[in-house]
């Protein structure tokens, strides 16, 4: 037999049921673009190089960032380190640290776009595991505690007022950590960390399965703001392989102090550059010549 106890505690619970299948009934999917699956990387014929900010061109000295004279030379010393071995600006990205933004756009490995009303998802099969853009309306918080992809809001438009959302309008602000570059050849942003990133994220009209991502990057090292069209290709696959990063796994890369060595298959420390000296062991027993 039910008592009072047992009643009201169905009552609540029935009452939280409808208040979720009411959440689920407001948000319509059809009024949001169909972003599912898995997005790759849309590879350009003949660009050589690793994965850059603009896929259209090479990375490196190739993309011809618009970076004004201290921060070209700032380039230009991180490529002139990985010429003799080392790794330039990018060793935080050797030492498994956050790529952060802009970076983790590029699509190194896949993305996935997950929409519900007040936040999109971008879950990001690397060091950066997921990416909230928030659409719920709110403000920019007055304190917030740096981090290497930043705050995220977004906006939902209906380009041609069918009722229907065509395009996410994106705006990315920090304060960022840092110091975080666009590639792994140490292509930098300003160590201020004061960086804004502007995006329009939509699917191509032509091919749903082409996804745009309009970045502008405005930046202190910039010369003037830099822009470029990202393209990701949805994978056919419908049930595609979802990679597991875990960056210190298999990490050759070991560092002691400012200097970075190599770890052999034999399991022995190598140097990684030309002529370098080994590490300090002063605090190590030496056996006696």
């Amino acid at each position: 037999m039910y008592n009072s106890s047992s009643i009201r505690a169905f009552a609540v619970f029935a009452v939280a049921l409808q208040m979720m299948v009411g959440a689920v009934q407001a948000h319509d999917e059809t009024k949001y673009p169909n972003l599912k699956g898995q997005w790759g990387r849309f590879i350009v014929p003949g660009i050589p190089g690793q994965p850059s900010f603009d896929q259209t061109k090479s990375w490196g000295k190739g993309q011809q960032a618009p970076l004004n004279a201290e921060y070209q030379a700032i380039f230009e010393g991180s490529m002139a380190d990985q010429a003799k071995g080392g790794h330039g600006n990018a060793v935080d990205v050797a030492r498994c640290v956050s790529n952060g933004m802009p970076s983790v756009m590029i699509a190194y490995q896949p993305l996935e776009f997950i929409v519900t009303p007040e936040t999109t998802y971008v879950i990001i099969a690397d060091q950066d595991h997921v990416r909230r853009i928030f659409t719920d309306g709110r403000d920019w918080p007055k304190e917030v505690e740096p981090t290497y992809l930043g705050n995220a809001i977004g906006n939902w438009i209906d380009e041609n007022g069918d009722g229907r959302y065509d395009i996410l309008e994106v705006e990315t602000r920090g304060p960022f950590k840092g110091p975080r570059v666009y590639d792994f050849t140490g292509l930098p942003l300003h160590y201020d960390n004061q960086s804004i990133f502007k995006e329009r994220i939509y699917l191509d009209k032509a091919n749903p399965n082409i996804l745009h991502n309009e970045i502008t990057v405005i930046d202190n090292a910039l010369t003037r703001p830099w822009v470029t069209d990202k393209k990701y290709i949805r994978n056919a696959n419908q049930r595609p392989n979802w990679p597991e990063v875990s960056c210190p796994e298999d990490n050759a890369q070991m560092f002691v102090g400012k200097e970075n060595y190599f770890l052999s298959a034999d399991g022995f420390l190598m140097p990684a550059k030309k002529d370098q000296p080994p590490p300090d062991v002063r605090y190590f027993n030496q056996p006696r010549r």
